[in-house]
């Protein structure tokens, strides 16, 4: 992307046709790929859900091991990235009985990766409904930011074709 905003920067700068043109193929390329991925994604958000939730699993059985272990050098990046999961989605554990498990061990102080006023919502739950009920928001944010690329590519090309038809060169 850096490269992207570079060609398109400097290509403005120097008033350059060619850096233009292929900041403008880089944005047509990326605006394809953000459509296809969109629909793919749409049309397979269960598929999305059930890898979300697996890898949900795996943090959550990785990050448990790594809080009740007796060894506190070792590396905590499971049961953080579990932490976040948990305060984002307002839950914890993985179903009914995980959640209560968990309960119990973060009373007892022996694991602290739920919020305190969410014990008892299972995060199984709360990812399917984040892609059942929440995907609106996805398509929004990607169609802002399909307006923008638009955008972009529509300036791209009029600064270009300015250029090309400027008589000071």
């Amino acid at each position: 992307m850096m490269v992207v905003g570079f060609l398109g920067c400097y290509g403005a700068i120097q008033e350059s046709q060619c850096l233009l043109g292929t900041f403008f193929a880089c944005l047509v390329i990326l605006f394809a790929c953000e459509v296809a991925a969109g629909i793919w994604g749409f049309m397979h958000k269960d598929t999305v859900s059930k890898e979300m939730i697996n890898f949900y699993d795996s943090v959550y059985d990785k990050g448990m091991t790594d809080s009740l272990s007796m060894d506190k050098n070792k590396e905590q990046a499971a049961a953080t990235v579990l932490k976040v999961f948990h305060e984002t989605l307002s839950c914890c554990g993985k179903g009914q009985g995980t959640a209560i498990l968990t309960s119990i061990t973060d009373r007892l102080g022996i694991t602290d990766i739920c919020p305190k006023n969410h014990l008892q919502t299972s995060c199984h739950q709360r990812i399917e409904e984040l892609f059942s009920d929440k995907i609106y928001l996805i398509g929004i944010a990607a169609l802002v930011v399909a307006v923008i690329m638009i955008f972009e590519m529509i300036f791209s090309m009029v600064l270009c074709c300015g250029i090309r038809n400027s008589p000071v060169y």
